[in-house]
């Protein structure tokens, strides 16, 4: 028996395991692919020659994390690369906004635009600065994060106070128009709100676009040299040196509840593994309140609750190696390892719009990644290994480009999405088809059978709006790791923070389980020693 069991080893699982192991436990995580990683893998699929990473790409979120950095994987064999320019995004006639690791350098591009808007990017840039420690300790910690939230309201007041969160809390648009008179600041922020299901006109789609930009500025975008999957190996390798096993093709299809406690689980093979102190699940939440757990042993307001849960937007990705660099219109974009492709804000007002009236978008906007210009280990010199992927609804009801999309996602429908996000690129990459050495297709479903958490290619584990964030994370009344069955922790995206690569729903899910397994007068004495080392009294 061990101490342990996790379910799932993707990061937030992998991050879960590594903390516990630190604390001394036996961990055992199971895994239903046939390798483990979860959403941070890669191959060699399209190409030999080319490595393609089958879903993330870019961390500046790991980047950021303090969870991350606490495990010095550096010392396991992760590496960073970062291409020349973080992200750009052209526009067809030629012009380009990029986001540099360099404050003065993004402001150039922004002044192009318009004058005086590369002022107004130094001043988002100053309210980072003041509030970066505090709202990043807020953002990885668990729901409420009392004493992080306290020192940012300090900051915010310093920073504007009211004045600061109203412009935060707005939808991305106005927040562009109220903050920039040129389209290039106004679509940083607005496609970087739309890395999430969050809509120009969405509330609090403002900040989140501002907090993704600032992350870039400050982090980079960067990719792990070598394949996405070198993250995984480091957790992995990190995790094993400590005695923690990992077991993959192993579906978990029940958690093992006895007088109100989880002590195990039992797989679709057929086998238990007990857990002599907890269950971590890095699952998505209606897979464990729906699935792994019996319904008897949960409250009926859950359930009735789970009912109401909302997934964030389907994903549509394509895979590429190219024989040469892409062609863009704006040279600029060349040196983006991330590119966004949208002619205007009123593009992307379109594209939110068509997918909430359930329709395939015909413009779609996309999310380009050029992995060789982020890490030239990707592919032979003078080639390029890319992918894009846009978002679909998750109920299909119509294709406003007309070509009959329903939503089966057939081979026909597969390469006629597929050739539509090709048509997209073309327009601001005149010649990209011509380069086109080999192309993958990865649909809803496909991404779904890669990763079961990716409900038909929703990447964050639910939405990003601010009705399923916080306290309402993953139901009301929640947003931390704790479930109502004693001993069963929620280690995925599904609870708050939510999506990304930083590891803080499965440290947070770890921390809870081993705040509940430490003895009475321990926890207590521990207490009073973080009380006296804060007020800075003598022990």
């Amino acid at each position: 028996m061990t101490d342990a069991v996790v379910i799932g080893a993707g990061p937030n699982g992998l991050v879960a395991a590594n903390l516990l192991a630190d604390a001394g436990w036996s961990v055992l995580v199971l895994e239903e692919q046939p390798e483990p990683g979860g959403a941070v893998r890669h191959d060699r699929g399209v190409d030999p020659a080319f490595v393609n990473d089958l879903f993330s790409s870019f961390y500046p979120l790991a980047a950021a994390s303090p969870v991350l950095a606490e495990l010095r994987l550096q010392d396991h064999g992760l590496r960073w690369s970062h291409a020349p320019s973080v992200l750009a995004h052209p526009l067809t006639d030629g012009s380009c906004a990029v986001l540099e690791r360099s404050i003065d350098a993004t402001a150039a591009s922004l002044e192009t635009f318009a004058p005086g808007d590369g002022a107004a990017w130094h001043r988002l840039h100053r309210v980072w600065d003041r509030l970066q420690p505090d709202l990043l300790n807020a953002l990885f910690t668990p729901f409420p994060p009392l004493r992080a939230a306290t020192r940012l309201a300090v900051r915010l007041r310093a920073a504007g106070g009211l004045r600061m969160a109203r412009t935060l809390a707005l939808p991305v648009r106005r927040m562009g128009e109220e903050e920039f008179a040129g389209q290039g600041g106004r679509l940083l922020l607005a496609g970087n709100a739309l890395h999430a299901d969050l809509a120009p006109e969405s509330a609090g789609s403002g900040g989140f676009g501002w907090l993704m930009c600032m992350l870039g500025q400050t982090y980079g975008f960067p990719a792990p040299v070598g394949g996405s999957g070198a993250l995984s190996q480091a957790l992995i390798r990190r995790l094993e040196a400590r005695g923690g096993r990992i077991r993959c093709g192993q579906r978990v299809e029940s958690v093992v509840v006895r007088g109100g406690r989880a002590v195990g689980v039992r797989t679709a093979g057929g086998d238990t593994a007990a857990a002599r102190r907890a269950v971590l699940a890095d699952v998505s939440v209606p897979a464990l309140y729906g699935d792994l757990v019996d319904p008897e042993h949960l409250p009926d307001q859950l359930l009735a609750d789970l009912r109401r849960f909302q997934w964030d937007f389907a994903t549509f990705k394509v895979d590429w190696a190219l024989d040469g660099p892409v062609p863009w219109r704006a040279g600029q974009a060349s040196r983006a390892g991330t590119v966004h492709l949208a002619d205007g804000m009123d593009e992307l007002t379109r594209f939110a719009a068509q997918i909430a009236m359930r329709q395939v978008p015909d413009r779609p906007f996309l999310l380009f990644g050029q992995m060789t210009t982020a890490d030239p280990s990707r592919s032979p010199d003078g080639t390029e290994s890319a992918w894009a992927y846009t978002h679909v609804p998750q109920d299909i009801a119509g294709d406003a480009g007309g070509d009959g999309i329903t939503g089966i996602w057939d081979t026909d429908e597969q390469n006629r999405m597929a050739d539509r996000v090709e048509d997209q690129v073309e327009r601001f990459a005149p010649g990209f088809r011509a380069l086109v050495r080999g192309r993958r297709v990865l649909a809803p479903p496909t991404l779904q059978s890669l990763d079961g958490n990716l409900y038909n290619g929703a990447i964050n584990g639910g939405t990003t709006a601010l009705h399923q964030q916080l306290v309402f994370r993953p139901v009301p009344g929640t947003g931390r790791p704790e479930t109502p069955v004693t001993g069963l922790f929620l280690a995925s995206a599904g609870a708050h923070p939510g999506g990304g690569v930083h590891g803080a729903p499965g440290a947070n899910a770890a921390r809870a389980a081993l705040r509940r397994n430490r003895p009475p007068g321990l926890a207590r004495a521990q207490r009073i020693l973080a009380h006296r080392d804060r007020t800075g009294k003598k022990r």
